[in-house]
């Protein structure tokens, strides 16, 4: 029964058998009641969604907020109930943000059921009917015709000039023939199947039969269902960088608490009074707003790479983009238009150039840099309407969009004869066909009988060229018909193996004429003794914005890698022409890499650019290799067989226009125009971003470990301490925030792209930053305390230490308002980059200001946070202290820098 594989290998009668059906009378319905029992629906079952409890739950494990439940547990047990409060709504504000901005749920498998073809014509009992197509079980015969999606994988068992679109698929840019007579010996790859019809693909082309032999999951698009379903979830750079500076904050609380406790002991003093102000350390050492300004940054992040028709899915996915070292892409539809177009034309002894591209008329066809048309040539004339009406496509022009209804090559020759202005409505209109001989996969040939062609009955003949030129006995060479010589036959043969080397898929046309339609219409009286027209080659041609978007690419650092379901040559040509490839040794296909071992493959994606005629298991595997070379993968596509690798790479890009939802529902980045550059812009946005958030993690950092510092000194001196866990509090949250926030809005570097990719592997905190955090910190520090030690000077440690904490708390916050100006850049002075350039700043720093001033001069507030009115000069002495971590970090960024 359905157990056994490689359909493909078996004759017709083999299959039949073997699944215990019949060509004439197909299944019963008991028979067919009864596997639908045994092998299930005809389907594809979504995977459940995540709750929103689960969802909650991801986000509260993370360590940072960890670090933050517990201080809120211990401020909550030693009475401190309003730091508690605060803590937790931090938490559960920042919680609810990010389920907000990643609440889309991936419907991937959801898409795929939609692909599938809701009916189906079968035969059951002896009877053509028409059923849901959920209700096939393996051995059902499938009648298959022109615009039917298949509804399942089928052996085709009949086919009558039968071609699929299996594009989604396989990616390759052309449908492809079947032939139910073929067998295989061996294994063969899934676009190389001539007798396979696989579930949700498009007949384009001819009819057909075949009998069911895979349902469900068990179906080429169900395997790859099920692949995007095992393929699990990773964390994204920035997740495992803030994890491990999360990691690194939950020790230094530990260890600082663990010292505090130690001083205590050993300083004889009250165990409960130490235990606070380890708790005041604890808080002073933990960034508490970070986890809601970096949710609100990125947010911040995904609007603007919305307005460059970039729409992230997942929030942190905005900050891999900028990390991005490679980035992989389909070809068909991607790198592509996946709209076939005529490009170069052969007769008359001349090669023609077609301009424009896809279906749209709009264009024109030149030779030697002149433009000409059917109007003032015959020749032309003469092949392009033979190439548009041998045609059985239809092209559709409404305004300025065009879209073509049957056989992407044929709909490609219409808007080759647009072009040419010998317009398809005319011809057809009076040359109305009488006769015809279909194409068939056996002649490879189609002929048409039109009248009012030299001044009779014409036959047009269109082909495979070797085939068309076999049966010709003449050539057409400046309006004369002339011996088709061995010379001018080797003639032609060259110049349509100059088009196959380039990648372009040719096609080649005949007539003859006859006075009346003849009697008996055959392929042998008929197919012979022709006029030689000519050759036409087309190709699925580049985007033309693409070849720029590679070559900002290469400025950036990024390796572009072609990964395709398509043939080699057609790869191949398509990425050199793009600048992915230089040369064939940087093409590979897909079934050598089915042979070789991880670590093989690990060294082969070192070298090749081009992986052509792929599978979507190949695709997940060339970019499983890549990430374990250490690089940050994108991988970018539209179809079905691109959602496995989409899904594995660390960013996965789909085409919002031509992409299948499968694609679009999998990936974390949809580009709303289709367009390869748009990526480019994304990465430039994700590096800015990435930039932004390394400057206000430091300055945050900086500003907690001044605090710590502050108040460690203090218990080492046995003072006490300058600052109590509300007034920290309010600091990180409150006074650092706003600024930190107008940091993560930052203008990008202009050079940002003429930089290489960073390490992947490079900490938050690279060791400049280390640098900064230590040197300003320790300025925060000096700062804060020399304020306090003056105030205790003025006023003592006993009822005048309100003053003296007071001087050191307006101090500390106009020490990181205005630190968070000499943040904006590691290397270039405020003088360079402008005091004033970034507004946001100076709105959140006049903000955080004019909060400070309410929380110190306002009664019940200031009550509250135990602070006290400034006088003059204690205000005199917070100015000058408070420029000290400004002036220190210019100093340093000209000695380090050079800067003037």
């Amino acid at each position: 029964m359905a157990e056994q594989k490689n359909w493909y290998n078996q004759e017709v009668s083999e299959v039949l058998e073997n699944l215990n059906t019949s060509k004439e009378t197909g299944l019963t319905e008991a028979e067919a009641k009864a596997r639908i029992e045994k092998y299930g629906k005809n389907e594809l079952e979504a995977d459940s969604k995540k709750p929103f409890i689960q969802k909650l739950k991801d986000q509260i494990l993370d360590p940072m907020i960890i670090i933050l439940l517990i201080a809120s547990i211990v401020s909550f047990a030693v009475g401190e109930r309003l730091d508690a409060t605060i803590i937790i709504a931090i938490v559960v504000v920042n919680a609810f943000l990010s389920i907000y901005q990643e609440g889309k749920a991936e419907e991937a498998i959801e898409a795929l059921q939609k692909m599938s073809s809701p009916k189906a014509k079968i035969i059951r009992d002896g009877e053509t009917i028409e059923v849901d197509s959920t209700t096939l079980v393996p051995g059902d015969i499938i009648v298959l015709e022109t615009g039917d999606i298949v509804p399942a994988d089928l052996r085709l068992i009949e086919s009558s000039n039968l071609k699929i679109d299996e594009s989604s698929l396989t990616g390759e840019s052309v449908p492809v023939e079947k032939d139910y007579k073929v067998t295989y010996d061996g294994k063969m790859e899934i676009g190389d199947r001539e007798n396979i019809a696989y579930s949700s693909t498009i007949v384009t082309y001819g009819r057909g039969m075949g009998v069911v032999v895979e349902t469900g999951h068990e179906t080429e698009i169900g395997k790859i269902a099920t692949s995007i379903a095992t393929v699990g979830d990773e964390q994204t750079p920035l997740q495992r960088k803030l994890a491990g500076l999360s990691k690194i904050l939950g020790i230094l609380v530990i260890v600082i608490c663990a010292l505090v406790l130690l001083i205590g002991v050993l300083y004889k003093n009250d165990p409960l009074e130490m235990f606070m102000t380890a708790i005041s350390l604890a808080v002073a050492a933990v960034p508490e707003g970070l986890p809601a300004i970096v949710t609100i940054v990125l947010s911040i992040g995904m609007g603007k790479m919305a307005e460059r028709n970039a729409i992230v899915k997942k929030l942190l996915a905005v900050e891999t983009l900028g990390t991005t070292t490679v980035i992989c892409s389909d070809k068909t539809g991607t790198l592509t238009q996946n709209e076939m177009t005529v490009t170069k034309v052969f007769t008359n002894d001349k090669v023609y150039d077609v301009n424009g591209t896809g279906y749209d008329p709009e264009g024109h066809i030149e030779i030697e840099g002149k433009e000409v048309s059917a109007k003032d040539d015959e020749t032309l004339k003469l092949i392009t309407s033979i190439a548009a009406l041998t045609n059985d496509a239809k092209l559709k022009i409404t305004g300025k969009d065009s879209s073509i209804t049957g056989d992407p090559t044929e709909g490609a020759l219409l808007t080759f004869a647009e072009k040419a202005n010998n317009p398809v409505d005319e011809l057809n209109k009076n040359h109305e066909r009488i006769e015809e001989i279909p194409f068939d996969s056996d002649r490879k040939m189609m002929t048409t009988f039109h009248k009012n062609f030299f001044d009779g009955i014409a036959s047009f003949t269109k082909g495979a060229p070797d085939v068309v030129l076999e049966r010709c006995n003449k050539i057409l060479i400046n309006g004369k018909e002339v011996e088709l010589t061995k010379e001018l036959r080797d003639r032609v043969l060259e110049k349509n193996s100059e088009f196959a080397r380039a990648a372009l898929r040719c096609l080649a046309y005949a007539y003859r004429k006859f006075d009346s339609v003849p009697n008996e219409i055959t392929s042998e009286n008929i197919e012979k003794d022709m006029v030689f027209v000519g050759l036409t080659g087309m190709i699925d041609p580049a985007r033309p914005e693409v070849k720029l978007a590679i070559e900002e690419c290469r400025t950036a650092g990024i390796r572009p890698v072609m990964i395709t379901g398509d043939y080699l040559e057609t790869g191949l040509a398509i990425a050199k022409d793009l600048g992915i490839a230089t040369s064939d040794d940087e093409a590979i296909m897909g079934r050598e890499l089915n042979e070789m071992s991880d670590a093989e493959l690990r060294e082969i994606v070192k070298e090749k650019t081009v992986f052509t005629r792929v599978s979507p298991e190949n695709k997940v595997q060339i970019v499983t290799a890549l990430k374990e070379n250490g690089h940050i993968a994108a991988m970018t596509g539209d179809g079905v067989n691109d959602a496995p690798a989409i899904k594995k790479a660390d960013i996965g890009i789909a085409m919002g226009i031509t992409g299948t939802d499968v694609a679009k529902n999998t990936a974390e980045v949809i580009l709303t125009d289709d367009n390869f550059a748009t990526i480019v812009n994304a990465v430039e946005e994700g590096r800015i971003i990435y930039s932004n958030i390394k400057k206000f993690v430091a300055y945050l950092l900086s500003c907690n470990l001044g605090e710590v510092l502050i108040v460690l000194i203090s218990i080492l001196l046995d003072i006490p301490v300058p600052l109590i866990p509300i007034q920290l509090l309010w600091l990180n949250l409150v006074t650092d925030s706003f600024p930190a926030l107008a940091l993560g809005v930052e203008k990008g570097e202009e050079d940002i792209m003429n930089e290489p990719p960073r390490d992947p592997d490079e900490p938050i905190l690279d060791s400049e930053i280390k640098l900064t955090v230590a040197i300003q910190s320790i300025a925060i520090t000096v700062a804060t305390l020399g304020a306090y030690f003056i105030g205790i000077k003025w006023y003592g440690m006993g009822e005048g230490l309100g003053h003296a904490r007071t001087m050191a708390f307006v101090t500390l916050i106009l020490c990181e308002l205005l630190r968070s100006y000499t943040s904006r850049s590691i290397d270039k002075t405020l003088m360079q980059i402008g005091i004033f350039s970034n507004k946001r700043l100076v709105i959140a720093t006049i903000f955080s200001f004019l909060l400070m001033l309410v929380v110190v001069y306002v009664p019940v507030l200031n009550d509250a946070f135990g602070l006290m009115r400034l006088g003059t000069k204690e205000i005199a002495v917070v100015v000058v202290a408070s420029f000290i971590p400004l002036v220190v970090g210019e100093i340093q960024k000209v000695i380090r820098f050079g800067r003037k």
